[in-house]
């Protein structure tokens, strides 16, 4: 299949949006682990932010910052949510609770413990009635999430929103489910060419031979291998660096998810409206 990128989102430890996290990843500039930083989710009603758990407002806040960087309807444009694991510090508070004396769950913490909560907080902050899938596949559900997208961009000839994230679990689930630093991506695919494409990409299934492609900052690979939804930093290197890359992401024991990048930046008059465009939106 081929897809074209039209908005990436970013969120990390030391990575505080896209826009602000290019250099990092192109190389340019020196990368310093910090703490993430979430900004608040001003367009959710004020009950609604109260609730939102760190899940939600990642999402949202990635998912914003693509689609506003692709030019794209919040609204209007279907979404594909992927995650490992969910919220995590919910589904603690949950079995804490269930092994006390008293295991009365709260109304609000069994709504943010299921999967797809993030795509409900979605749909309320963007006003979205568009399609969503909230889909898993424990290390691999990036990858997941990337085939989905795709796959519904090219079937319903539509841009598609994947927005992929992972946090920590707590103790003692921490033990027995190891997940590093939280971190959330989003990209905008669409299955033509716009004014705000700025890269293709072909993506291919392959037999698994073992291979994987790194990050190539070493405090980027640590994130990259800890954190599930951090798999894609090798494809965020290759956009930030505007060069043509094969990446090579795990998806299932048996299969690879070859992806091969291609920027866009041999354009004239179009290239010229979508610089403008993009410039606007800064």
């Amino acid at each position: 299949m081929r897809v074209y990128v039209e908005g990436v989102g970013l969120r990390g430890p030391g990575l505080d949006g896209w826009t602000e996290s290019r250099r990092i990843l192109a190389g340019a500039q020196s990368y310093e682990q910090k703490a993430i930083r979430v900004p608040p989710i001003d367009l959710l009603p004020a009950n609604e932010r109260r609730r939102a758990v760190l899940t939600a407002r990642l999402s949202v806040a990635v998912g914003l910052e693509a689609l506003t960087t692709a030019a794209r309807d919040a609204a209007a444009t279907p979404t594909v949510f992927a995650s490992s694991g969910g919220d995590s510090d919910t589904i603690h508070e949950i079995l804490n609770t269930l092994a006390s004396p008293n295991p009365e769950i709260s109304p609000i913490r069994f709504h943010n413990s299921v999967h797809n909560a993030p795509a409900g907080y979605w749909s309320i902050a963007a006003r979205s009635r568009a399609p969503s899938s909230s889909i898993c596949c424990h290390d691999d559900s990036f990858a997941a999430g990337l085939l989905e997208a795709a796959a519904m961009a090219v079937t319903e000839s539509s841009a598609v929103a994947l927005i992929a994230y992972d946090v920590q679990y707590p103790e003692p689930l921490h033990s027995v489910r190891p997940v590093g630093a939280p971190f959330a991506t989003a990209l905008v695919l669409s299955p033509e060419e716009t004014l705000t494409t700025f890269a293709s990409l072909d993506i291919t299934l392959r037999q698994a031979n073992g291979a994987e492609t790194k990050a190539t900052i070493a405090a980027l690979e640590a994130l990259r291998h800890n954190t599930p939804a951090a798999r894609s930093l090798p494809l965020l290197e290759a956009i930030a660096r505007d060069a043509k890359a094969e990446i090579v992401l795990s998806y299932l024991p048996e299969m690879t998810l070859v992806l091969d990048l291609a920027p866009l930046t041999e354009r004239t008059v179009p290239n010229l409206h979508r610089s403008a465009t993009l410039e606007h939106l800064r």
